[in-house]
């Protein structure tokens, strides 16, 4: 267990008043941040942990899924925000506003596929035929690739339904999916209130990669850089207190989504692994290639692309301490 992962809950309060030392600061109230976060995400974390309180302003605009945002930074509608290494490979190759600032590993337990309790479904083998659904341009779709390709299928030999996870619940509470592949609350919501049970887990499937992702002219703006470094060392310390106090963050994750305090402590029990921020480096690079590769093949995207020109290490030297 690293150093961090051992913080106090003072400690990392502490921590956070000493940010100022960490990294130049904007002047107060001149510069406005936007990030992006999801329902249940950064913004209650932060307040959680006690790291809210910035020396800059913050506009939060909260997603759904990864590829929004994505597709937000591409738009100059978003400074920074999170997501899995999957939905910048399909702006790879056009857009040059974003860039992959930081590597974010966590779990990969709570990526699941799911049937129903009563299903005859045991294996991937017998998806063949039915009607999955999942997330597209996500790690579920990813996952559910990975998945077949275990028994020699591909999506042409299901059929697939591409859904949001607010969607995928409904349709699979409704019995509409013979099986769904999801990620986070939802699928443990799915587990709790239907009985479904867990066919598989990203588990040796998934590299539980996730990124930081910028936008090119906020890291090229002084001030805007410096806000995205504090914020980055924040989110760095807000995921070592939720490790170490998992109450008090399921507690915070429930009151912003209205889940069961219940669903997200067990979330913290399966987990595959604590998540933490680090800074990039060339194996988080070549893993999301790979994915590149397989999506290519897979026809998700148009061709074949390089992913290093999305990756840069310029925030690595202030990412890469703890203070």
């Amino acid at each position: 267990m690293s150093d961090l992962l051992r913080l106090s809950r003072r400690g990392v309060l502490t921590g956070a008043a000493a940010l100022a030392a960490c990294a130049p600061k904007p002047a107060a109230g001149t510069t406005t941040l936007r990030v992006a976060t999801y329902k249940g995400g950064l913004q209650p974390l932060l307040a959680a942990a006690g790291l809210a309180a910035a020396p800059y302003k913050i506009a939060w605009s909260e997603f759904a899924s990864g590829n929004l945002i994505a597709e937000a930074i591409d738009a100059d509608a978003i400074d920074i925000g999170s997501m899995s290494e999957i939905p910048p490979i399909f702006v790879a190759g056009r857009s040059k506003r974003l860039r992959l600032v930081a590597v974010q590993a966590g779990d990969v337990n709570a990526q699941v596929t799911l049937v129903p309790k009563d299903s005859l479904i045991r294996s991937a083998a017998d998806l063949k035929g039915k009607r999955v659904g999942y997330v597209r341009a996500t790690t579920a779709q990813y996952f559910l690739a990975r998945l077949l390709a275990e028994k020699g299928l591909t999506f042409a030999d299901i059929q697939p339904v591409a859904l949001t996870p607010q969607d995928g619940l409904s349709a699979f509470t409704q019995g509409s999916l013979d099986a769904w592949v999801i990620y986070g609350v939802q699928g443990t919501l799915a587990r709790a209130r239907l009985g479904a049970r867990v066919l598989a887990t990203g588990l040796g499937r998934l590299s539980g990669n996730y990124v930081q992702a910028a936008l090119s002219e906020a890291l090229a703006e002084p001030a805007r850089k410096a806000a995205i470094i504090d914020h980055l060392k924040r989110v760095k310390q807000a995921y070592a207190w939720a490790d170490a106090h998992p109450d008090a963050w399921a507690a915070a994750q429930a009151a912003a989504t209205g889940a069961p305090v219940a669903a997200y402590l067990q979330q913290h029990r399966e987990r595959s692994a604590p998540t933490r921020l680090a800074p990039v480096d060339e194996a988080a690079i070549a893993s999301q290639q790979a994915v590149a590769d397989t999506f290519a093949a897979l026809g998700a995207i148009p061709a074949k692309v390089d992913v290093r020109p999305l990756w840069t290490t310029e925030l690595n030297a202030e990412l890469g301490h703890d203070g």
